[in-house]
């Protein structure tokens, strides 16, 4: 059996339940750039009750909120690591996000990394990849 077909989203009440609850959520890669997708689902997050704290080095301030360099740096407690970066980060973003203690590792449309996915979620985090949260706003509410 391929790696690939191991990893599995979780089912569409986990996706919902990560959604729905007010959770505090990084995202990697948020740009100031409102053309930008990352701007894009950061501000739909923040609308819909999240706690948004940018992630990028490149950036000062994102939304109203300071943007911390790297997930290492953020002073508070992250409960979700929404990841806008390119496949070759990911093995990188998931370890930083293993370390802080995320719950879950979001990977965005196109940003596959099955190594990664899986080593994550046998740290314990829930993965979802290769998915949007406005398309699964969309879907699910």
């Amino acid at each position: 059996m391929a790696s690939d077909e191991l990893f599995r989203n979780p089912p569409d009440d986990v996706i919902r339940d990560i959604l729905t609850a007010p959770k505090t959520i990084a995202v990697v890669g948020c740009s100031a750039n409102p053309a930008r997708d990352s701007h894009d689902i950061a501000r739909l997050l923040q609308r819909r009750g999240h706690r948004v704290i940018p992630v990028n080095p490149a950036e000062t301030s994102v939304l109203g909120e300071r943007c911390w360099p790297t997930l290492r740096d953020v002073p508070e407690p992250i409960d979700v690591v929404d990841v806008f970066r390119r496949p070759e980060f990911v093995a990188e973003v998931a370890r930083d996000a293993i370390a802080i203690g995320a719950r879950v590792l979001w990977l965005q449309l196109g940003v596959i990394d099955v190594r990664a996915a899986l080593e994550t979620q046998r740290a314990g985090l829930t993965v979802v990849m290769d998915r949007c949260p406005k398309i699964e706003y969309a879907r699910l509410f």
